[in-house]
């Protein structure tokens, strides 16, 4: 791999929302956390002279997603997921669908198991085809919405990838932008799935605004989460992740994750009808960010006028002519809208 290309694979949108600007290149749900949230992660704090301990978190995610404890793996972030998952084993042939995240290319080639890439196209609406996946893969990691594109592929596609011996990673760390979480393979435990090697990896920093925390967790049958967590560092999880967690898991904060859907839903249709609107092409999306074509030298030329917004020429597959825009406040997303026509 070229230092070039290593250097784009580590590219993040939080390089990119500078002081100054005006932050539409951050995937980060962009109101005031919920105070039960606040409070709980305020009340953490009382318990960090002691080591962290992610048992109780894990219980309540499986009650979230209606599965046992021992299928649940709480990690710090989804960055600790992908490096769980890279080191897992000795990949012999891993695919990374694209363009996607791409933490698991970081992941995967420090662990000495560069992937293999299917790239999807425009012409194609970015939607996967399963047959494009090498028969021989070992490893299959998709994005589901995706990112950057923000295309909800099928729950039913997603599953057609399965093979024995094969691990399928979906990376949902934007599924709870979805309302009701549609198409999400997240509560189909292992009992009721007789495909084998589904993993789920799930983020609770974007909808939840806490990229600071570092909380997310793994999905999976039970002999695969006992390998991953024989291969994690111990106290990785800290005791404000598994806080933010358990909070996240209840029945109040589904209701407010519906609430913020549904924002996001609407406040979407504002920016994809005003880049319509200037003749701007998107790609249709179910995340809280929208995949648009301005073409080449715009992604500066904002910059230069205040705006941040994610380049997309750093995801195999896409070039200069790319953005990748955030979803925010309708009254900010007119702004842009001026600035961009």
């Amino acid at each position: 791999m070229t230092d070039a290309l290593r250097d784009a694979l580590r590219h993040h949108g939080d390089v990119e929302a500078t002081e100054g600007l005006v932050d539409l290149a951050v995937n980060v749900y962009d109101e005031a956390r919920p105070t039960w949230l606040d409070d709980a992660l305020r009340a953490s704090l009382e318990d960090v002279a002691h080591y962290p301990n992610p048992t109780r978190a894990q219980q309540a995610l499986a009650v979230r997603h209606g599965r046992d404890p021992d299928e649940v793996l709480a990690t710090a972030g989804a960055a600790e997921a992908f490096g769980l998952l890279a080191r897992l084993r000795d990949w012999r042939r891993p695919v990374v669908v694209h363009p996607q995240f791409t933490e698991p290319d970081v992941a995967l080639t420090q662990a000495g198991c560069p992937p293999d890439h299917v790239l999807l196209h425009h012409e194609d609406g970015f939607r996967l085809d399963p047959t494009r996946v090498p028969d021989d893969a070992d490893l299959v990691v998709v994005g589901n919405p995706t990112n950057p594109t923000g295309v909800l592929h099928p729950a039913t596609t997603l599953r057609s990838l399965a093979r024995p011996g094969r691990l399928v990673v979906v990376d949902e760390a934007f599924i709870d932008f979805v309302p009701d979480e549609e198409e999400s393979l997240a509560d189909l435990a292992p009992a009721d799935n007789p495909l084998p090697g589904l993993v789920i990896v799930r983020s609770l920093t974007k909808l939840w605004s806490i990229p600071g925390v570092r909380a997310g967790y793994l999905l999976a049958s039970p002999d695969v989460i006992r390998d991953l967590r024989d291969g994690q560092a111990p106290w990785s999880v800290s005791t404000t992740a598994a806080a933010a967690m358990r909070a996240t898991a209840t029945d109040q904060a589904r209701g407010e994750q519906e609430r913020r859907a549904a924002r996001t839903v609407t406040a979407r249709a504002v920016l994809v009808d005003g880049l319509s609107a200037l003749g701007i092409p998107t790609v249709p999306s179910r995340a809280p960010f929208v995949l648009a074509r301005v073409g080449e030298g715009v992604h500066a030329r904002l910059r230069s006028n205040g705006w941040a917004v994610r380049r997309a020429d750093t995801f195999p597959g896409l070039g200069p002519e790319w953005v990748r825009i955030s979803v925010r406040a309708p009254e900010v997303t007119r702004r842009f809208l001026d600035a961009l026509g």
